[in-house]
């Protein structure tokens, strides 16, 4: 199992490049868990999965496949708010321990392309 530090770096302001992290992350997620409405979690360690089993009412653990699933569905039916995180046991600073995947400003696939070449054509 990897460590916080060994993925691969990401774009969490683009939905595209977050769902590329999330089905790399979710390889080693021990359980996702959703609060119904727009947080949506990854667990990747054990003391984190202990904690959304204690204080989340929807929490799945299976296989990676089963977990992307669920995951999708709540992204799908969840609000506008919604974001992606995974989330290590950081004893020294909780904070530490999140990493956004997908954050709540993400841009759907190609606008922030769009946007970039905007940019480009201002710069000439």
């Amino acid at each position: 199992m990897k460590t916080q530090l060994q993925y691969s770096d990401h774009n969490s302001d683009s939905i595209h490049h977050g769902w590329v992290a999330i089905d790399e992350y979710i390889q080693d997620a021990v359980l996702v868990a959703f609060d119904d409405c727009h947080k949506i979690y990854l667990a990747m360690d054990e003391k984190e999965a202990a904690f959304f089993r204690e204080h989340y009412d929807t929490v799945v653990e299976s296989d990676s496949v089963e977990m992307l699933d669920h995951l999708s569905d709540w992204w799908d039916g969840s609000c506008p708010l919604r974001f992606v995180s995974a989330v290590w046991h950081n004893e020294n600073d909780p904070n530490a321990g999140f990493v956004s995947l997908i954050s709540q400003c993400a841009t759907p696939f190609g606008e922030d392309e769009e946007e970039d070449e905007d940019d480009d054509e201002g710069e000439e």
